[in-house]
C-alpha cells in the first residue's frame, strides 16, 4: 500500500477530527412554514375549472412582481360537492418574497365578486388559540398632531408666501412692516421646484426620489410618494389625490420595494402616476398621451389628468378618439367604457360655484325638500372631419347626456375657459378665411345657468393672445393685437396690444364692451381673486416691463344707481415698472400683488417686488439666483351668507379697529426713529465736545490762551419749519358733450 502521508508517514483519516469545520460551513435548510400563505375569497369551482383558475391567481401575482408556479398553489376540496373550499395555500421560495406578497396583494380585488384576504399560515395556529379573555389596554401617552391650517389662525390675519433662491427655501409672513417675517426656512428643501396644494394645506418638494409633502406649524414631512425623476405634480382640488409624472418611464428593478405605495412590475413603461394622498398609496399609472402627429415634436399637455370639481371622477382625452373618465377612489373606467368622440381635442370639466354647494348642503340636509343637485359637466370640441362641422358640446356626467351643442365653422383652433363659479363658458375661436391667408377671432358665450344654454357672440377682428374672467363676477379681459410680429416676435421686438374690458348687459342678455385700452404693450392680464381689481402686466419682454393698476368699480354705489354711462366706472389708479419680471400674482386677500423675476428665464435682476391694489410699491428685494415666489392659497370660507353680510354692514366698525392698530404701528415707528435721530444728534454732540476740549489742551500746550467753550445750548439757533398741507375734500369731474 503506498504511502499517503509526508516522508512515508501514513494517517487514518477517521481519526481526525471534522467537526469544527462541519460546523463552520453547514448547511441551514429553512425548514419552518414562514414562506406559506393562506388566500381566503378563492372563487368556489369544481375541478373542470381548476386549471383555469390557477393560472389566473399566478398571472395575477406575477403582474404584481411575485412570480409563483400553479404546482406550488394548494387547493383543499370538500369531498362531499366535489368543489372546493374557497381558500387555497401558496408557497414562495423564502418568507421574505411572501411577506412582500401578503403586503401586496392583501384586498386584492381577483373580480367583482371576489376580494383576497391573506394571511400567514404560521399565524393561523396562533390565531385559533387565541386567548378571547378581554384585557383593557393601558393607556397611551397623548400626542396632539399639529394642525396642518393653523397658519389661518394668526392673530394678525397674515398670509404667508414661499421664496426659492438658490438652494434655499422660505416661507414668509406678510403683513405690516414690524409683521413681516420668515416663518421657515431650510436649505436644499428641493431639488427641482416647489408648490401648494390649491386650498395652501400642503408644501410639496420635488426630488430625485419621488415627491414629500410637508405640513404644519413645524413644517414636518406629512406624506411622500416613491416616484423617481418626477418632474410635474398636480393636485386634486379638494387635496385628496395628487398625480405625479417623469419623462423617464417607470422602472421595477429586481428587488425593489413592493406594496401599496410602491410601483410593481405591471407599471412599468408609465410615466403618469395617481396616488392617495392621505394613505401614500399608489392607485393606478398611465403612459403620456401625445397629440396626434410624431411625438418628438408635440408637447404633452398638462394636467394630462383632469379632475372634476368635487374629486369624484378624473379624465384623460386620447386625442382624437376618445375621452376616459375613471371613478374614484378605485379609479376604475367610469360604466366601464370611455365616451367615443371621433376627433376630440380637448376638454374642460365645469367648476362648481357657492350656489352648486349651497344646493348640495341643503339636499345633504333635507333630501326630501331640496332640489337635486346638478350633475358634473364637460364641455368639450372637435374639430372639423370629413363632412362634419367643428363641434363644441356641453355634457353632463355621470349621465351623459348632452346638454347643448353648438356647430363652427371655418375653425383652426379652439379654447375653452370656464368662469370660476361655473355660470358662463366662453369658447374662444381662432377662424380663417376662406383663403386661409388671415386669422381673425370669435367669442361663443354658453351662458350655464339659463334654459337651453343661450349663446352670446362677440366679433373680434384681432387675435386674441389672452383671455380671462373675472372671478365671482360677470365680466372678462382680453388682450388682443393685430402686429404683423405677432407670429414671429424677435429679440427686442415690443407687440403692440389692445385690452379690452366686457360686461354681460342683463337688459339685453348680451355682453358689451365697457373700455377699450388701445396702444398697449401688456400681454397678460391679471384679476384680483376679489375681483374688481386688474392688473395689466408685460411678461416676459426685455424692453417692456410696465404694470397697469385698474378699478372697474370706482365710482360709488349712488353714482352707479343714478345711471352713469356705460363703463365710466373703470379709473385707472396706478402706472408702475418691474424691469425683465417673468410673473405676477395677487394674493388670496387681493390686496397686493407680487411681481417676480426668475433666474430660470433670465438672469437680469432677478427677484421680486410686492405692491399695493394701487400700485404703490411695499418692498422689493434683488436677488441673485432667485427663482420661484408663491403666495399661500388659502381654503373657502367657513362663514355663512348672512354672517358675510353682518360683517359687510358692521364694516365701519370694524375698519375703526384696524385704523387705531396702523395709528399705533405708525406712531411706534415714528418713536423709532425720532428715538433714532436723537441718538444721533447726542453722539455728534459728545465728539464735538470731546473735540474742543482736545483743541484747549493743544493750546494750553503751545503755551497759548485756551478758548472757553461754546454754550451751544445757549446759542443754538431756533429753526422752525412751517409746512402746508392740502386736502381734497371733494372733487367733481366734469365731461362736456358737444
Amino acid at each position: 500500500m503506498a504511502p499517503n502521508g509526508v516522508n512515508g508517514a501514513v494517517y487514518d483519516d477517521e481519526d481526525i477530527d471534522y467537526s469544527d469545520i462541519e460546523a463552520k460551513y453547514k448547511v441551514e435548510y429553512d425548514e419552518g412554514l414562514d414562506n406559506i400563505l393562506i388566500v381566503d375569497g378563492v372563487p368556489v369551482i369544481d375541478k373542470s375549472k381548476l386549471e383555469k383558475l390557477l393560472q389566473k391567481i399566478s398571472k395575477d401575482f406575477s403582474r404584481k412582481g411575485f412570480p409563483i408556479k400553479p404546482e406550488n398553489i394548494t387547493v383543499p376540496w370538500n369531498d362531499a360537492s366535489s368543489k372546493s373550499k374557497g381558500y387555497i395555500f401558496m408557497e414562495f421560495k423564502n418568507a421574505d418574497d411572501a411577506s412582500r406578497a401578503l403586503l401586496a396583494m392583501n384586498g386584492h380585488a381577483f373580480d367583482a365578486k371576489h376580494t383576497f384576504r391573506i394571511t400567514r399560515f404560521t399565524d393561523f395556529e396562533r390565531y385559533l388559540n387565541l386567548d378571547e379573555t378581554y384585557h383593557e389596554p393601558p393607556p397611551g401617552e397623548y400626542k396632539p398632531k399639529e394642525h396642518l391650517r393653523a397658519w389661518l389662525g394668526d392673530p394678525q390675519g397674515r398670509d404667508q408666501y414661499a421664496t426659492y433662491r438658490g438652494d434655499d427655501v422660505e416661507i414668509h409672513w406678510d403683513g405690516k412692516p414690524s409683521q413681516c417675517e420668515v416663518a421657515y426656512s431650510k436649505p436644499s428643501w428641493t431639488d427641482l421646484y416647489v408648490s401648494w396644494s390649491p386650498m395652501g394645506t400642503y408644501f410639496a418638494t420635488l426630488h430625485r426620489q419621488g415627491v414629500r409633502l410637508w405640513g404644519g406649524p413645524s413644517w414636518e414631512p406629512v406624506q411622500r410618494f416613491a416616484h423617481p425623476l418626477v418632474k410635474l405634480i398636480d393636485f386634486s382640488p379638494n387635496e385628496q389625490y395628487l398625480v405625479t409624472w417623469s419623462y423617464d418611464p417607470i422602472v421595477v428593478r429586481e428587488g425593489a420595494e413592493q406594496g401599496p405605495q410602491y410601483f410593481s412590475p405591471e407599471d412599468e413603461g408609465n410615466n403618469i402616476a395617481v396616488w392617495d394622498i392621505k394613505t401614500g398609496n399608489l392607485l393606478r399609472t398611465f403612459p403620456s398621451v401625445y397629440p396626434e402627429g410624431d411625438d418628438q415634436k408635440k408637447q404633452m399637455q398638462w394636467p394630462a389628468l383632469k379632475w372634476s370639481p368635487d374629486d369624484k371622477f378624473v379624465a384623460r382625452v386620447t386625442p382624437g378618439q376618445l375621452i376616459s373618465v375613471y371613478e374614484l377612489p378605485g379609479m376604475g373606467l367610469q360604466g366601464k367604457k370611455s365616451i367615443k368622440i371621433e376627433g376630440v381635442v380637448d376638454f374642460e370639466w365645469r367648476p362648481l360655484g357657492d350656489k352648486d354647494r349651497e344646493d348640495e348642503a341643503k339636499a345633504a340636509a333635507n333630501p326630501a325638500k331640496a332640489k337635486k343637485p346638478r350633475e358634473n359637466m364637460l364641455a368639450y370640441w372637435m374639430p372639423e372631419v370629413q363632412n362634419q362641422p367643428a363641434r363644441v358640446s356641453l355634457m353632463s356626467f355621470p349621465g351623459r347626456e348632452i346638454l347643448r351643442q353648438k356647430n363652427l365653422f371655418n375653425v383652426t383652433e379652439c379654447k375653452l375657459f370656464w368662469q370660476n363659479q361655473g355660470d358662463f363658458l366662453c369658447v374662444k375661436v381662432d377662424r380663417h378665411t376662406k383663403t386661409k391667408k388671415s386669422i381673425f377671432c370669435n367669442l361663443e358665450i354658453f351662458r350655464v345657468r339659463e334654459k337651453d344654454f343661450p349663446v352670446e357672440i362677440v366679433e373680434l377682428k384681432d387675435t386674441v393672445t389672452d383671455f380671462s374672467w373675472e372671478p365671482k363676477g360677470e365680466r372678462f379681459a382680453l388682450v388682443s393685437s393685430s402686429d404683423p410680429n405677432l407670429g414671429n416676435p424677435g429679440p427686442g421686438i415690443t407687440i403692440k396690444t389692445d385690452v379690452s374690458f366686457y360686461q354681460l348687459d342683463r337688459t339685453k342678455g348680451d355682453f358689451k364692451l365697457l373700455k377699450s385700452l388701445p396702444g398697449r404693450t401688456s400681454n397678460t392680464v391679471r384679476w384680483s381673486p376679489r375681483g374688481r381689481h386688474v392688473v395689466l402686466a408685460t411678461v416676459g419682454s426685455s424692453t417692456k416691463s410696465e404694470l397697469e393698476f385698474w378699478d372697474l368699480d370706482f365710482t360709488s354705489d349712488e353714482t352707479r344707481r343714478e345711471g352713469a354711462p356705460w363703463g365710466a366706472g373703470i379709473q385707472h389708479l396706478g402706472t408702475a415698472d418691474h424691469y425683465a419680471l417673468t410673473d405676477a400674482e395677487w394674493d388670496p386677500s387681493g390686496r397686493y400683488l407680487a411681481t417676480s423675476a426668475s433666474a430660470w428665464r433670465h438672469t437680469l435682476e432677478n427677484g421680486y417686488a410686492i405692491w399695493d391694489f394701487r400700485g404703490q410699491e411695499l418692498e422689493k428685494h434683488i436677488l441673485d439666483r432667485f427663482k420661484q415666489f408663491l403666495w399661500r392659497p388659502r381654503p373657502p370660507t367657513l362663514l355663512t351668507k348672512e354672517q358675510q353680510r353682518q360683517i359687510r354692514r358692521n364694516l365701519k366698525e370694524y375698519s375703526r379697529v384696524f385704523d387705531e392698530e396702523d395709528a399705533a404701528e405708525e406712531s411706534n415707528v415714528s418713536a423709532e426713529l425720532i428715538a433714532h435721530r436723537k441718538r444721533l444728534v447726542d453722539e455728534w454732540n459728545a465728539w464735538r465736545l470731546r473735540c474742543q476740549e482736545e483743541l484747549a489742551e493743544d493750546r494750553r500746550k503751545l503755551g497759548k490762551k485756551a478758548e472757553p467753550a461754546e454754550d451751544t445750548t445757549a446759542q443754538e439757533e431756533k429753526e422752525e419749519i412751517e409746512v402746508w398741507v392740502d386736502e381734497v375734500i371733494e372733487q367733481i369731474e366734469e365731461e362736456v358733450l358737444e
